[in-house]
């Protein structure tokens, strides 16, 4: 006897016990069944014979209660021209706007579509507006550069690679016989792609280093020139043009040194983001699976790192596009070629 036929059999005692006993609550105890299974067993006896005691196979691909895709565009929509809204404030609004769907719906669409979270539905606003350049509302705007600080400086974006560098001095902790860490980080604002060197201190001469041993020489080989930097007002930056020794070495080497706002920083945005992606990234991991006892041991982890993110990694946002850092540099030198040809 098969598994079926053997539950349909033991279904059909439970019906001949309740008939036998004239009681069907002290059957349905007996067998451990609710009076309303019972019934429903009883009615399907009573229309398919033994056959409805069986259990029947679902229908392959029927999801019942699935949504239209109507339902979920109409989902994602309200979802992106409103990012701050909860699940429950969305499924309001569609109820109001005569789409019957419910909190719970809007949660499961989140998570399939990777935007269960405000900061990733922030995210993918930002993508959408990048590809199909559609108006942003001023609420929009303010939500993007909140989780965003690259998106705020914008303003400041270059129109090829070398053109306009953010640099920025990020404090990384304190290191056991080191003392305190320092990274300075320097970022093209074309390609996002990164430059950084640990420091135990934050001084002009480091400020310094990092352009003299990094940064201009990856811009020499690549046939390119750096026009403008862009910092803070600390004063490993900022001091008397012709005393203070960073002022001093991009005078010598041509490069227009611009500031960002008195008592702003943060508007900084495109090295901002940075610093924030090696912390995430590197050093947060880098700290628990390792015991560095040297400045150089930590560099040279971090250096392989730089090297994921510039050639490896693909980033997102309205620069890069799933480019990586590099490729973006190659478009760029392409581009600027192509408008000195045209100036010419």
């Amino acid at each position: 006897m098969t598994a079926n036929a053997k539950l349909a059999q033991k279904r059909l005692t439970l019906l001949q016990l309740a008939e036998k006993l004239g009681n069907v609550s002290k059957a349905c105890r007996m067998h451990k069944v609710s009076r309303s299974q019972f019934y429903e067993y009883k009615r399907a006896f009573q229309v398919h014979g033994l056959d409805g005691l069986i259990d029947k196979p679902p229908i392959p691909g029927s999801h019942p209660n699935e949504l239209s895709k109507k339902i979920k565009e109409k989902i994602i929509d309200l979802s992106l021209k409103h990012p701050v809204f909860g699940q429950q404030r969305i499924a309001d609004q569609l109820n109001l706007d005569g789409t019957s769907v419910s909190a719970t719906s809007v949660r499961n669409v989140w998570i399939k579509e990777d935007l269960e979270t405000r900061y990733k539905r922030l995210l993918r606003l930002e993508d959408v507006h990048a590809q199909k350049g559609f108006k942003l509302t001023e609420q929009q705007i303010r939500l993007i550069e909140k989780a965003n600080p690259c998106f705020r400086e914008r303003h400041v974006e270059s129109a090829y690679p070398g053109q306009l560098l953010c640099q920025d001095t990020f404090y990384v902790g304190r290191l056991k016989g080191v003392g305190r860490i320092y990274l300075q980080a320097v970022v093209d604002t074309y390609g996002s792609f990164a430059f950084g060197k640990l420091y135990t201190s934050k001084r002009q001469e480091t400020a310094v280093d990092i352009l003299y041993d990094h940064v201009l020489p990856f811009y020499q080989q690549q046939e390119l020139k750096v026009e403008n930097i862009l910092t803070d007002n600390g004063t490993e930056y900022k001091g008397r043009p012709m005393i203070h020794l960073y002022e001093i070495f991009l005078e010598f080497n041509d490069i227009e040194h611009r500031n960002t706002k008195i008592g702003n920083p943060r508007t900084n945005g495109f090295v901002e983001r940075f610093n924030r992606t090696v912390l995430d990234e590197f050093f947060r991991s880098a700290f628990r699976m390792k015991l560095y006892e040297t400045l150089e041991s930590l560099q040279i982890d971090l250096d392989k790192w730089l090297h994921h993110y510039n050639y490896e990694r693909p980033h997102r946002g309205y620069r890069n596009q799933g480019r990586r850092p590099f490729e973006t540099i190659e478009i760029g030198k392409q581009i600027r070629e192509q408008k000195m040809k045209e100036a010419a």
